[in-house]
C-alpha cells in the first residue's frame, strides 16, 4: 500500500506519524523539500504542498521497500567529502576510513598510489584530495563505476588518474609506492547478500561469486609486480577474513604483515610490506 500524506500536513505532524527510522525520516524530508537540518527544526509548523506531499512518500515507499538512503537522495559523507552515488557503486561507509588513514600514515612527499576496485572512487580522491602530492591511480572493471569516480574527483577537487581495468591489466610494467584495495570479499551465499542496504547494491562490487578470497588472491599476487621495494599493499576485507588474509600476503613474502581494527574493534584491514631488494 502506498504511503498517502496530504497537502495541509504539518512538518511536526508529519514526525508524529512518520514510519520511518527518526533519522531517515529528517534526511528524505530535508532532501524532498531542499531544507537543512535547521530548517526542518525552525519551520516545524509549514505545511506541504501538494507536490512537497508526493515527492515526500514516494521517497517514504521507497525507503520502506528497502531502499538506501543514500540511492535515495543521491550522496554520501565520506572523510569529510561528498561522494555522489548510485546503483552503480558501493556506498562508501565509515569501516573503509580506517584504510584511508592507514594509507595516509605511510605516504611519502610525490608518492604513487595505485587504489584497485575504486567503484565511487570514495578512496582514491580522499588520498588525493588530503595529499595533493601524491600521484593517484585508480583502476575499475565498470565503465560506469568509473564515471562516477570521475565526477566525484571533480565534485571534490581532487586529480587522480582513472583507468578502466581488470586488476593490474591496464598498469603493465608501472610500479607504486603503495597500493590500496577494497574489493568483493563477500563470499556467494552469504546471508548478508540479502539483508539491508546490500540487496540493491551492485553485486560485482560485493561477492567474488566464490569464497570471498579470490580478489584478495589476485591482488596480493600481482601486486609485488607493481610494488617498489618496501612498498606497502592494504587491503580491506570481511570481518573474519584476518587470518586467511594474513597467510596469503605471508605465503607471497611480504614483511611487517599485520591486521589493523576499525572503531567496532573488527580486524577490518590487512597489509604487508613487499622485501627490500
Amino acid at each position: 500500500m502506498k504511503t498517502m500524506i496530504a497537502a495541509g500536513t504539518t512538518l511536526a505532524a508529519l514526525q508524529r506519524q512518520s514510519m520511518l527510522d527518526p533519522v531517515d525520516h529528517r534526511i528524505l524530508l530535508c532532501h524532498a523539500l531542499g531544507l537543512t537540518r535547521t530548517g526542518l527544526i525552525t519551520q516545524s509548523e509549514r505545511a506541504l504542498t501538494g507536490d512537497e506531499a508526493a515527492r515526500f512518500a514516494a521517497l517514504v515507499d521507497r525507503r520502506l521497500a528497502g531502499e538506501p538512503v543514500a540511492y535515495l537522495i543521491g550522496h554520501r559523507e565520506f572523510y569529510g567529502l561528498d561522494f555522489r552515488v548510485g546503483p552503480a557503486v558501493l556506498i562508501p561507509r565509515p569501516d573503509t576510513e580506517l584504510l584511508v588513514e592507514l594509507a595516509l600514515e605511510r605516504l611519502a612527499p610525490r608518492s604513487r598510489v595505485l587504489d584497485m576496485g575504486t567503484g565511487s572512487g570514495a578512496i582514491a580522491v580522499a588520498l588525493a584530495h588530503t595529499r595533493p602530492d601524491a600521484q593517484v591511480t585508480a583502476l575499475d572493471v565498470s565503465p560506469a563505476a568509473l564515471d562516477v569516480a570521475r565526477a566525484n574527483a571533480t565534485h571534490n577537487q581532487a586529480t587522480v588518474r582513472f583507468l578502466h581495468s581488470d586488476w593490474f591489466t591496464a598498469v603493465a610494467g608501472e610500479t607504486f609506492d603503495l597500493v590500496v584495495s577494497n574489493p568483493p570479499y563477500i563470499p556467494d551465499g552469504d546471508r548478508h547478500l540479502s539483508e539491508g542496504d546490500l540487496r540493491f547494491e551492485p553485486a560485482g562490487a560485493l561477492t567474488d561469486g566464490a569464497d570471498g578470497l579470490s580478489a584478495l588472491r589476485a591482488i596480493v599476487a600481482g601486486a609485488p609486480d607493481h610494488l617498489v621495494p618496501g612498498g606497502w599493499l592494504l587491503m580491506e576485507h570481511g570481518y573474519d577474513q584476518s587470518a586467511a588474509v594474513q597467510a596469503l600476503l605471508g605465503e607471497r613474502g611480504y614483511t611487517e604483515v599485520q591486521s589493523w581494527h576499525d572503531l567496532a574493534g573488527i580486524a577490518r584491514v590487512t597489509g604487508g610490506r613487499v622485501r627490500l631488494r
